[in-house]
C-alpha cells in the first residue's frame, strides 16, 4: 500500500489531535489523543484494563477542494478496527500493525462536516496474529492472555489521514533497481491508461505502466550511505496529467551467497538490536522526536541495523532508516506461535501448538494476511534487505511444517527480490527444528548465561559454541544472525561477583557472547535484546517489564551500551 502524499494533483489532511473516547460507544465522556495508546494515559484503570472494544468519535469538515476520491488512511489500529462515516460502516481491518484505507466518497460532501467513529477492539484470539486468549473471570470480567513478551498496547497508534486523489490513480507500484543503474519498474492504476515515469534526480524518463530506466553511474544506496532516487509516476490523459505520485528507491543489492550476507556484492555484519515501538506514556504510539532520538542512540553507539521486532514499524521509522543508509529486518506480528515458550517462560499453562484450538487454518490465514501486507508496503524500501516472517515460534511440532511451508513460500512469490528467515528459539535448536531449510539466513535467539548456565558464562560459551557447530553441520553453509542474546539489568545496581541483574554482569555477559561469535565464521551479524527496556504484561517473571536493556526505558545508557559502542565503533567487522 502506498504511503499518502501531497503533491500536484492529490491533497491530504492529517487528523492528529483529541477524539471523543468511550468504553460502550453510547458515552463520550473522555478525550483520547490520536495517535497514541490509550493503557498509560488515564489515571484510572478501567481503561488500562478493558477488555473489549474502544470507541473514538470525531466531526470532520471535508473541505471544497477534496472532489475526487477521497478516503480516511489509517497506519495502523491496534488490533481490529470498524470505521463508521456517518452510521455506515465504510470499512474494517484485521491487524494491529499495517495500513489500511477506507472509500468515503460515497458518504461525505465537499464542504460539509461529517462524523467519523472508530471501532477499536483489542482483543486477540487464536485466529489472530498475535494469537490470544480471552478468558471469563468468576466475577465476569475478561481477561486477556497473550503468549509474546511485550505489553498488549492498543488504539489508534499512527496518524489518520484524510486523503484526496484523482478519479483516475496510482494504485500501487514496485520498484527493483540494481547496481547496475537498471531500475525495473511496475506501475499499477485504478483504470487503464497512459503512463509516463521518470527517474528525477538523473532526468530519466520513460513510458508504459511497466519497463526499464537506466542511470549511469548511479551512486548506490549502502549500510550507512541513504543516498534514494525518485521515480515520478503521471499519469496522463494527452498532454493533462491525471495524476502524479512520487516513490523514492534505492539501487542496491542483497544476496546471500555461502555464509556470507552480500550487500552491493560486500559482505555485511549486522551490529544493533531488535528494538520496540514502547515509551513511557506514549506506549507504542508514534512520535517523530522518539524516533528520532532512537536513531540518534543507535548512531551513537555504532549500529548499523535492527529488527522490527515483533511488528511491522510505522513508515515514519522505516523512511528515517531509508534515509539514513540503516539496515532493517522487517518482521511480521507472527509473535506467541508457540506454547511451550508461553509455559516456561511467561507462566502460563503449555498446551500444544498446532492444534484446532490454538494455532489452526485461521491463525494460518491471518498470518498470509499480514506477510502479503507488509510486503506490499515495504517492498521498495531500500533499507529492508530480509524479511522475518516470524519470531520464537514452535518449530519442534512435526506439524509446524505443514504450517511454515506454505508461508515461505507465498513471501518469496511476494518478493522473489530478498531473502527470507524466521527467528528460531531457543526451545528449537538444530536436531530438533523442523523448518529451518525453508530459508536462506538463520536467525537464532539464544540466552546461555541467563535462561541457561544462568551465572556460569565458562559453561554457557562452551554450550553456545557446541550449539552453533551443530547448526552449521546439519544445514550447512548458511548465514547465521543472533537476532536476540541478552541479560536482564536493574539500572544502577552492582556488585563484585557474577551477580544477575546487575550491570556488572551485564556487561560479562555480553562479552562471553561477543567471543563465542568472533569464533564462528557463520555469524555474521548480532543484535542484542533489547535496545531499551521495555514495558510486558503483569507477572511473576518481569518487574515493572523486560529489563535487558542496553538503554533503560527512558533511554539512559547502561554500563552495557558503553561496552557495544567500544565493540561496535572500534572493531572492523
Amino acid at each position: 500500500m502506498l504511503k499518502p502524499q501531497q503533491n500536484e494533483t492529490r491533497d491530504l489532511l492529517p487528523l492528529d489531535g483529541f477524539w471523543q473516547f468511550s468504553l460502550d460507544g453510547t458515552n463520550y465522556d473522555r478525550e483520547m489523543a490520536v495517535p497514541g495508546s490509550v493503557n498509560d494515559v488515564f489515571a484510572d484503570s478501567e481503561v488500562r484494563d478493558h477488555v473489549g472494544v474502544y470507541y473514538y468519535k470525531r466531526k470532520i469538515f471535508i473541505p471544497r477542494s477534496f472532489t475526487d476520491k477521497v478516503s480516511l488512511r489509517f497506519g495502523s489500529a491496534t488490533h481490529h478496527a470498524v470505521v463508521r462515516v456517518n452510521g455506515k460502516e465504510v470499512g474494517r481491518h484485521k491487524g494491529g500493525y499495517l495500513p489500511f484505507e477506507c472509500d468515503i466518497t460515497e458518504r461525505v460532501t465537499p464542504g460539509t462536516t461529517c462524523e467519523v467513529i472508530v471501532e477499536v477492539d483489542n482483543r486477540l484470539d487464536m485466529t489472530c496474529i498475535p494469537p490470544g486468549e480471552i478468558v471469563e473471570l468468576p466475577d465476569g470480567r475478561l481477561r486477556q492472555e497473550y503468549m509474546h513478551d511485550f505489553y498488549n498496547y492498543t488504539g489508534i497508534h499512527r496518524t489518520i489521514y484524510l486523503v484526496n486523489k484523482p478519479e483516475r490513480h496510482v494504485c500501487d507500484v514496485r520498484i527493483v533497481a540494481g547496481m547496475d543503474g537498471v531500475c525495473h519498474y511496475e506501475v499499477t492504476q485504478s483504470a487503464p491508461g497512459d503512463v509516463r515515469v521518470t527517474i528525477e534526480e538523473a532526468e530519466v524518463t520513460g513510458t508504459g505502466d511497466k519497463g526499464t530506466l537506466t542511470v549511469d553511474k548511479p551512486t548506490l544506496w549502502a549500510p550507512g550511505e541513504g543516498n534514494l532516487y525518485t521515480l515520478r509516476i503521471e499519469l496522463l490523459d494527452g498532454q493533462s496529467i491525471v495524476d502524479c505520485y512520487r516513490e523514492q528507491f534505492g539501487f542496491r543489492t542483497v544476496e546471500v551467497k555461502g555464509h556470507e550476507f552480500l550487500i552491493n556484492g560486500k559482505p555485511f555484519y549486522f551490529t544493533g538490536f531488535g528494538m520496540h515501538e514502547d515509551h513511557e506514556t506514549l506506549g507504542k504510539a508514534h512520535n517523530d522526536v522518539s524516533v528520532q532520538r532512537d536513531m540518534e542512540l543507535l548512531h551513537w553507539i555504532g549500529a548499523n541495523s535492527l529488527r522490527t521486532s515483533h511488528y511491522p514499524y510505522a513508515e515514519e521509522w522505516m523512511d528515517y532508516c531509508d534515509r539514513h543508509g540503516i539496515v532493517v529486518i522487517d518482521e511480521t506480528p507472527a509473535v506467541g506461535l508457540n506454547m511451550a515458550v508461553a509455559g516456561g517462560i511467561l507462566g502460563t499453562t503449555a498446551k500444544k501448538t498446532y492444534s484446532p484450538e490454538t494455532v489452526n487454518e485461521k491463525t494460518q490465514a491471518h498470518h498470509a494476511d499480514t506477510i502479503r501486507e507488509l510486503i506490499a508496503r515495504d517492498k521498495n524500501r531500500p533499507s529492508v534487505v530480509l524479511w522475518s516472517i516470524a519470531n520464537e515460534p514452535d518449530t519442534t511440532d512435526p506439524d509446524s511444517r505443514a504450517y511454515f511451508e506454505p508461508l515461505a513460500k507465498l513471501a518469496r512469490e511476494c518478493d522473489p527480490t530478498r531473502p527470507i528467515g524466521y527467528v528460531n528459539v531457543m526451545t528449537s535448536p538444530y536436531d530438533k527444528c523442523q523448518i529451518t531449510d525453508l530459508f536462506d539466513v538463520m536467525m537464532i535467539n539464544r540466552y546461555y548465561g541467563w535462561y541457561v548456565d544462568a551465572g556460569d558464562l565458562e559453561t554457557a560459551k562452551q554450550h553456545f559454541t557446541e550449539e552453533l557447530a551443530g547448526w552449521v553441520e546439519r544445514f550447512g553453509d548458511k548465514p547465521i544472525i543472533i537476532t536476540e542474546y541478552g541479560a536482564d539489568t536493574v539500572s544502577g545496581l552492582h556488585s563484585l561477583y557474577n551477580s544477575l541483574f546487575t550491570e556488572d554482569y551485564q556487561v560479562a555477559y555480553l562479552e562471553a557472547n561477543s567471543e563465542v561469535f568472533d569464533n564462528c565464521d557463520n555469524v555474521i551479524g548480532e543484535h542484542m535484546w533489547n535496545f531499551a527496556d521495555f514495558q510486558t504484561k503483569p507477572g511473576y517473571a518481569r518487574v515493572d517489564g523486560n529489563k535487558k536493556g542496553a538503554f533503560t526505558r527512558d533511554r539512559r545508557p547502561k554500563a552495557a551500551a558503553r561496552y557495544l559502542r567500544n565493540r561496535w565503533t572500534n572493531e572492523n567487522k
